[in-house]
């Protein structure tokens, strides 16, 4: 048989070391002849835009530089598959497809609206009688996704938040006077990432001072009166926050919104960078990391590299061993020593739902996090990848997937 693998939702820099999982593992396989890739998630499925991944990767060299680069190599989509009943045709659609080329097992890398299309497909298949195996691999930056201990990605974003908001201290700690520096992290309805920036304070930094999640009531008096005491104990305020706090009548919040109905968040840094100034008169500014936080691969987690990597290939094992409709999962074991291992979930546990960072993690202010939680944090940005570089630059893979000769049209 052969089987297919998408990409979908955002990027991170782990993402497509989990694809080099899938397709190694598969290439290995004598049950597996031809691994499909599906261009931008299931759109590709469905504008019959797909590659063949056995003619594109040829060497151990490209999955080595595979792994290292971010984003995704496939290319992504935010395309919610409808409900059932509202369009049989769409899942008849892929079924063809399917059949016409033999796929006996499909792969959806992506987060928790990714695992509503393993779930949809899964079940469709299911009552249809179709043998198509399908499942789901973790993916996001952000750490949300229920079940799992974390997610492929979360490293190497955490490693990366940390490496600045470090940087940073330095660079704010240079001159003689007040200043406040705030530090806008991604995170729509989880503080994970954000939270991860307190790693730091196991290094010996103070910094950050102040850590905002929204899983906590946010207050502008209170924020205020916390940057006003920081202020009269250190010259160098460093703040992280969390794109997703929320304010009261705030109007720096977009509303636009995709098509899982998640809004665009970005701009709480610099509308309090605007506050504080006002109230402080003190040097004020707003640092947003934006997408660096998903794409800086340059100081990956060489943890999350070889986690990513390694749950791709267990997917494909789980596959073939009879398995459907779940989402690969890890187990933390210990630690200290750290160690886990692999297990599964049904994907609609998954699907369309968040997880939280722990609210007994948030000190009783509301304003940093409990050091309970770095022994959490600390395993999963360890260890430093091997970069493969060109002129000093690292060396990225590029698939043109629009060439009418990689593309089946």
């Amino acid at each position: 048989m052969n089987i297919a693998v998408a990409q979908s939702g955002g990027p991170t820099c782990a993402i497509n070391a989990s694809l080099a999982g899938v397709v190694k593992e598969a290439l290995q396989n004598e049950q597996i002849d031809i691994v499909y890739g599906s261009t931008n998630g299931i759109e590709g499925i469905l504008n019959n835009q797909i590659v063949n991944l056995n003619e594109i990767f040829k060497t151990e060299k490209d999955f080595e530089i595979l792994k290292q680069t971010p984003a995704t190599v496939l290319g992504s989509c935010r395309h919610k598959l409808p409900h059932l009943e509202d369009s049989p045709e769409t899942f008849e659609q892929i079924t063809e497809k399917f059949k016409e080329l033999n796929i006996g097992a499909f792969f959806y890398i992506g987060g928790n609206d990714s695992m509503d299309t393993v779930n949809k497909l899964s079940k469709y298949f299911k009552i249809t009688g179709t043998d198509i195996k399908v499942m789901g691999i973790p993916k996001t930056i952000d750490n949300d996704l229920q079940v799992t201990d974390h997610s492929p990605g979360f490293g190497s974003a955490a490693k990366f938040v940390a490496t600045t908001m470090r940087e940073i201290v330095r660079d704010s700690s240079v001159y003689d006077l007040k200043s406040v520096t705030i530090v806008e992290i991604m995170g729509r309805h989880a503080g994970w990432l954000a939270a991860s920036s307190a790693v730091l304070h196991a290094l010996g930094e103070e910094a950050p001072h102040l850590v905002y999640l929204p899983e906590s009531d946010f207050s502008i008096i209170r924020f205020l009166t916390d940057i006003t005491k920081k202020l009269e104990e250190t010259d160098t305020v460093i703040v992280a926050v969390s794109e997703g706090v929320r304010i009261k009548g705030a109007d720096y919040m977009s509303e636009k919104k995709d098509n899982f109905g998640h809004a665009y968040l970005s701009g709480i840094g610099k509308y309090l960078e605007d506050i504080v100034s006002k109230e402080t008169g003190c040097k004020v500014r707003s640092i947003e990391l934006n997408v660096l936080q998903r794409s800086a691969s340059h100081i990956n987690s060489l943890t999350d590299i070889d986690e990513a990597e390694a749950i791709g290939a267990e997917a494909v094992k789980t596959a073939l061993s009879g398995e459907t409709g779940k989402m690969m999962c890890f187990k933390r074991i210990s630690n200290n020593p750290y160690t886990l291992e692999f297990c599964t979930a049904d994907a609609i546990l998954v699907a369309n739902s968040e997880k939280p960072f722990p609210r007994e993690w948030i000190n009783d202010d509301c304003n940093n996090i409990k050091n309970e939680a770095l022994s959490y944090f600390l395993p999963l940005i360890k260890g430093e990848t091997r970069t493969v570089t060109e002129f000093g630059i690292p060396k990225h893979f590029k698939i043109n997937i629009k060439s009418k000769k990689e593309v089946i049209l």
